[in-house]
């Protein structure tokens, strides 16, 4: 059946199927069929018309049934068969184990390396899919362990190793060469015209197997390394990550047996353990043993997450200790700090801060820690570092206090100049208060500073508690403050609150007064976007009672400003206008044209509450010829524009900008201001009757994944409206 099985891979590959694949479009298992492929099973008839069938082979596969299996290659017996069991726990990988498969079957490539973390999984995926190939090689197949990260050992020495492999291939030991090179040369000649697989597992380096490599095209090479042996370029290199959530729990409850806890439980001790299968695998025979009581708030606990994931035998730290200790004095160095950096994403630029490192070093010792398979660097500069390689770079490299407080003090100003220079790239002309930092080249384009924004607010969060957490109160509330324009932008409330909530204490910390007004002003401007009036009134009042006591005049006109909104938003239109015009006098008297459109439409707003409509229009209309205005102001304008003529009854008008909004709002970059002009549209539609329109324009409204409140939105409230009725 050898031939069959043969024939039933090269068609798969000429397809450009998987197993898996082949196993979905033929109803077959995709462990049986492997079986088939190596010779290990037989194809009934049923079997081989079905595979037939799935790859278009036109009855060529269901003929080779009815010939006899080719005689085996002359000269070749059954050879040494030396690969140790596969585990009875192997769960997913199915994408990995398909690549192997292909190289171990396939014309092409003849050795490859599956790297990755310590304890995810190399020797396990290695070993089965060695295992499954086993019968292609009639010379044999052979496993190492050259202990290149073993706890306690020493690595093995290519002129060791090639000694144990020459003795395996049968080799006198009087006649194997004292040198490596003699054994490399006289093992290369032993292999010459045979079809053997080598595995080599656990490589600390390629200079440690280079040696051991053969010359002959029908051998294939499986090596298994925590570094990615860049050194070994005519290799194809497989990066192992971590188990999928649901094979983790699979996984859990494989080794667990009866004593594995219920679903939500088994996630959870799953995820604690970063879905690394070492870790779940020990995690999981404490609790098959008996000995994993309290074990989920053991590991939910940062302090104790590496000590519950030791069972004697094996240990996560035990595994990650040998990597660190490979590592350099340097390399050792820049490990710890990511620890002291709060994640969840950390970028090169910052680390580099953090490191104070010459330009490039840094970048260089990290793809050293991304080779040892510590860390990861991807395409666009962004560290990965599982949460349990942080723990332990946190209990065991993290720097002396002193040093820790120096690289938080240097990630924070970092921090702080970025948001800076993207704050200045998407709003060139918004007024920031003074503040000290060392300037960053600007962005390319608004769209550069956003997509940054977009992956590191997250992080950006953490750095001001960081901040907060060291007493660095100044740059505190300064980065809360600069951020504020981003989460209004993304209608991101949570962070900003947050955030606001921490400069808050900073700025009472200080004792400074203009910097609690802008705090206070800005966390007013978050509950309105929450719909939280009242809270937003309060807090604008305080703000606006601080700058009167710092006698700040501008910080008084913003804090003003900030109020008549939050009064028009309460149902209050006359103070609303009478107190933006005295803030309007001043935004024009101080030259700030930003703020002059701003307070121009919230003036418009108010003269439509009140039906003024022709006044209202003329204040819209100058808020949308300020100079030098960004997309999202002329966007924000045109919407004002449109809700106008709504209320005016002119929906033509209404319809022709709400249209114009929906154009420009791609390159605004402002799903809100999008999603309030479909709903406008909607709103027209079902006033005049067009059912079917006003719910496809309601529909693309709620697709673009933003909150419109009737509280501070008025086609929201005619849409609820509307809809109810």
């Amino acid at each position: 059946m050898t031939e069959f099985g043969t024939a039933l891979r090269r068609g798969r590959h000429a397809k450009g199927m998987s197993l898996s694949a082949l196993a979905d479009a033929a109803f077959i298992s995709r462990g049986y069929l492997s079986k088939i492929e190596t010779g290990k099973g037989r194809a009934s008839r049923e079997i081989a018309a079905a595979c037939d069938a799935a790859l278009d082979a036109g009855g060529a596969l269901l003929a080779l049934l009815d010939e006899p299996d080719r005689p085996a290659r002359a000269g070749t017996g059954p050879g040494l068969h030396g690969l140790p069991d596969a585990t009875g726990h192997l769960v997913g990988r199915a994408d990995v184990l398909d690549q192997l498969s292909s190289v171990l079957h396939g014309d092409f490539v003849r050795m490859c390396v599956v790297h990755g973390l310590a304890g995810v999984g190399k020797t396990t995926v290695a070993v089965s899919a060695a295992r499954d190939a086993e019968d292609s090689f009639p010379d044999g197949s052979v496993f190492l362990d050259l202990r290149g990260h073993t706890p306690g050992a020493t690595p093995v020495h290519p002129l060791e190793a090639s000694h144990a492999l020459l003795s395996l291939l049968g080799v006198a030991s009087e006649r194997v060469p004292p040198d490596v090179d003699g054994r490399s040369n006289l093992l290369r000649d032993l292999l010459r015209g045979r079809r053997m697989l080598l595995v080599f597992d656990n490589v600390a380096t390629a200079a440690q197997v280079r040696p051991l490599l053969p010359a002959e095209d029908g051998c294939r090479v499986l090596i298994t390394s925590r570094g990615r042996l860049p050194a070994l370029d005519e290799a194809w290199h497989i990066p192992l990550d971590m188990l999928e959530p649901a094979d983790a729990v699979a996984l859990l409850r494989s080794v667990a047996g009866n004593r594995a806890p219920a679903a939500a439980e088994a996630e959870e001790i799953a995820a604690l353990c970063g879905y690394l299968p070492l870790a779940i695998r020990i995690a999981a025979a404490r609790l098959a043993s008996g000995t994993g009581a309290r074990l989920r708030d053991r590991l939910a606990d940062e302090r104790t997450r590496l000590l519950a994931l030791d069972d004697g035998e094996r240990a996560v730290a035990a595994a990650f200790a040998v990597s660190y200790a490979a590592l350099t004095d340097k390399e050792r160095a820049l490990f710890g700090l990511l620890a002291v950096h709060p994640g969840p994403v950390l970028e090169v630029p910052a680390v580099e801060a953090m490191a104070a490192l010459p330009i490039g070093e840094a970048e260089v010792l990290l793809d050293r820690l991304h080779d040892a398979s510590l860390i990861t660097v991807d395409d666009v500069g962004h560290i990965g570092v599982h949460d349990l390689v942080r723990a332990f770079a946190a209990r065991h490299a993290k720097p002396a206090e002193e040093g820790q407080a120096v690289a938080v003090v240097r990630l924070v100003d970092y921090a702080l100049a970025k948001v800076i220079a993207a704050d200045k790239t998407l709003e060139p002309s918004r007024y920031r208060p003074a503040i000290d930092h060392t300037p960053l080249p600007p962005f390319a384009d608004p769209e550069a500073a956003l997509t940054w924004l977009r992956a590191q607010w997250p992080t950006l969060e953490r750095v001001v508690d960081l901040a907060a957490t060291r007493e660095l109160h100044t740059a505190c509330w300064q980065l809360a403050f600069v951020l504020r324009a981003f989460f209004f932008r993304d209608k991101l409330y949570e962070p900003w609150l947050a955030t606001h909530t921490r400069a808050l204490d900073a700025t009472d910390a200080l004792g400074d007064l203009s910097a609690t007004g802008m705090i206070l002003n800005n966390l007013g401007m978050a509950y309105i976007d929450a719909g939280r009036i009242t809270d937003a009134i309060s807090c604008h009042e305080r703000a606006l009672a601080a700058f009167t006591a710092a006698r700040n005049t501008w910080g008084r006109t913003d804090a003003l400003s900030s109020l008549a909104w939050a009064r028009l938003y309460h149902g209050e239109p006359e103070v609303t206008a009478h107190d933006l015009e005295e803030a309007l006098a001043a935004y024009r008297t101080a030259g700030r044209m930003r703020n002059v459109a701003i307070a121009s439409r919230g003036i418009a707003l108010a003269l439509t509450m009140l039906e003024r409509y022709d006044e209202a229009l003329e204040h819209a209309e100058r808020a949308r010829a300020q100079p030098d205005q960004q997309p999202v102001d002329v966007l924000m304008a045109l919407n004002c524009l449109a809700w106008i003529h709504y209320n005016a009854g002119r929906l033509d008008e209404a319809v022709r900008l709400y249209r114009e909004a929906c154009g420009l709002a791609e390159l605004a970059g402002s799903a809100y201001e999008l999603a309030r002009a479909l709903t406008g549209l909607g709103n027209v539609a079902a006033v005049r009757g067009d059912v079917a329109a006003s719910r496809a324009h309601w529909g693309e409204a709620d697709r673009q994944e933003t909150r419109l409140l009737p509280e501070v939105l008025g086609e929201e409230k005619v849409r609820r409206s509307l809809a109810s009725g």
